[in-house]
């Protein structure tokens, strides 16, 4: 399964855990609350294992983009000087939406 649908999962469990944890308090269930924030933090730890899992991706991606902008440098080749920056750019930005 994808990252990002692994993100949308964990999120729905935190929204799931957080409701579970609203009608425990309105109900008077100590169980029932302490469930829903059990829920609510697996949500969260399932989403920031996502978002490790792109960083290391865009890790991968900026790190090949600079190795294929510097070897297009070298040979002369602004296509390939170009795709490479482009690539690490993309890589960059992955990063910052996972953050």
């Amino acid at each position: 399964m994808g990252t990002v649908a692994e993100r949308g999962k964990g999120m729905a469990e935190q929204v799931g855990g957080k409701i579970e944890q609203g009608v425990g308090k309105v109900v008077g269930s100590d169980k029932m609350q302490a469930e829903g924030k059990t829920a609510e933090l697996k949500g969260e730890a399932r989403e920031e294992a996502a978002k490790a899992a792109e960083r290391t991706k865009a890790t991968a991606q900026e790190a090949g983009g600079a190795i294929e902008k510097g070897v297009g440098t070298i040979v002369g080749s602004e296509k390939m000087q170009a795709e490479g920056a482009a690539k690490q750019e993309t890589g960059e930005a992955r990063h910052k939406a996972n953050q």
